[in-house]
């Protein structure tokens, strides 16, 4: 049984009341640890213990931040199989994505901010007719705090702590419950690189309850929140009256659209990657794809082909492509919209069934879906599912397709595949997405910002503009006449 405690001041620690939550495998429903359910007076402790360290760390050096920073990202990579052994554990995903994906990023994610602090920058102007010379200065907030999901779990962590670390910020911050085993991890590796005690500080538990306190101390300057839409609205109504700065990276219904003349065999192998990553538990899954009238009868027999050929298993084994999904709760939620589907509107293709993996029977596995829709309106069209389900539908004209692709209230990521550059240019400007893929999917460059429209969320992460976020800015105006 491995025993998760929170992170806290330096030192781990009990739960101040004594509650706790079961760690469940997904890949065999079985108990395999407990986790803190922190109260308010954790919270605080944390808290506590930030605001203290908060002078000190704010007033280090930029580079002695740094330094610790990439000393981080050193000793995550170097215990990449035990932290992608643990994520896999903990999430379900296959080994072989931890490996490759989630652990290596988390390190990138240190290692960029920790560079990018170094070259952030201020600016100045001068206007000489009347002698005065404006400039500013970006002071770190405070304590801030950092909520992560499940679906990428330390991979996202890192992505909200490492800038507000580097920006001077002390953090309290909050992993999913049900995938807290990598932050545990992380304290570790933050006291073995030097992180002074209480600049990052880790609480584990309910959103309802840990999440709840972190949202509503007082005291907290600022949230960071990647998650469900209906707990950003939350969050946006608790903290808009304690003007908090806020960053809501929320849900995602994204499409895929697919011109007769792209690049076939790279749209085909890439459309099933961004369909199906992750057990398709990522917000930037294109899960509704639209296909071009011409093609779309030999595109839906070659993709189903190649998703038919997708190995559903274990996450520890290495041949694996598509793990088991999160959660007992999750799973039953992604196969109601497959049992629900209506026969008039839509017919499922392939897959949607339980998986039973030899000697893991009770995990919570399911073969990759693939439904064919008749209406954009439709509940699998506009509702997010969050698991390896897709739709598919034709379309006969540019108009009509950016009309569906924008009919629906998240506005994340889009994917175009032409190879009309005016085509290219005219989607990317009128698709009323954060982020626009045109022929690949998922290159991310981590300079850029990154964030969403409408119901997707309100801010941007990534590069300068998280700095900006985790910063206050102060202009000077100095007169000189």
């Amino acid at each position: 049984m491995i025993h998760i405690q929170n992170y806290i001041d330096g030192v781990f620690s009990d739960p101040i009341q004594n509650e706790w939550i079961d760690n469940i495998g997904p890949a065999d429903g079985l108990v395999y640890g407990k986790t803190p359910n922190s109260s308010s007076k954790d919270v605080q402790a944390a808290y506590e213990a930030a605001q203290k360290a908060f002078i000190p760390w704010s007033e280090t050096s930029i580079e002695k931040r740094s330094a610790i920073l990439l000393k981080i990202a050193g000793l995550i990579e170097a215990n990449l199989d035990r932290f992608a052994a643990a994520e896999s554990k903990d999430n379900g995903k296959p080994i072989s994505v931890a490996r490759a994906v989630d652990i290596p990023r988390a390190a990138s994610n240190f290692r960029f901010f920790g560079h990018a602090i170094t070259q952030f920058y201020s600016e100045s102007h001068e206007t000489k007719s009347e002698k005065t010379i404006n400039y500013t200065l970006r002071h770190p907030i405070g304590v801030v705090g950092c909520i992560s999901p499940w679906n990428l779990p330390l991979y996202l962590l890192s992505w909200k702590i490492a800038p507000a670390l580097a920006a001077g910020n002390c953090v309290v911050a909050k992993p999913s419950e049900v995938t807290p085993y990598t932050a545990f991890l992380l304290g570790e590796i933050c006291n073995e690189a030097g992180l002074p005690k209480g600049v990052l500080n880790i609480v584990h538990g309910l959103g309802s309850s840990t999440g709840k306190a972190i949202v509503e101390h007082p005291h907290i300057k600022a949230i960071s929140f990647t998650g469900g839409t209906e707990t950003g609205k939350f969050i946006a109504k608790t903290a808009a009256p304690m003007f908090k700065k806020l960053s809501l990276e929320l849900g995602g219904k994204n499409p895929n659209i697919i011109f007769a003349d792209c690049d076939y065999e790279k749209m085909l192998t890439t459309t099933v990657r961004s369909s199906f990553s992750n057990q398709g538990q990522i917000c930037l899954c294109g899960s509704r794809i639209f296909v071009e009238a011409s093609i779309y009868e030999q595109f839906k027999i070659d993709f189903t082909e190649r998703v038919r050929q997708l190995v559903v298993g274990h996450p520890s084994d290495e041949s694996t492509q598509i793990g088991a999904l999160v959660s007992k709760t999750h799973y039953e939620k992604v196969r109601s919209y497959i049992e629900g589907i209506d026969p008039t509107e839509s017919r499922l293709l392939l897959g949607g069934e339980q998986v039973h993996v030899e000697g893991y029977e009770n995990g919570y596995y399911l073969s990759p879906a693939i439904i064919e829709v008749d209406s954009n309106q439709c509940k699998l069209n506009q509702e997010e599912i969050f698991g390896p389900v897709v739709t598919l539908m034709s379309f006969t004209s540019d108009a009509e397709v950016l009309a569906m692709a924008n009919d629906v209230k998240y506005g994340l990521s889009a994917t175009v595949w032409t190879n009309n550059l005016k085509r290219s240019l005219m989607f990317s400007e009128k698709l009323e997405t954060g982020i626009v893929w045109v022929n690949t999917w998922m290159q991310r460059d981590l300079r850029t910002p990154f964030g969403g429209v409408k119901s997707s969320g309100v801010g941007r992460e990534g590069g300068f503009e998280v700095l900006r976020f985790f910063t206050e800015t102060k202009n000077i105006c100095i007169n000189y006449k």
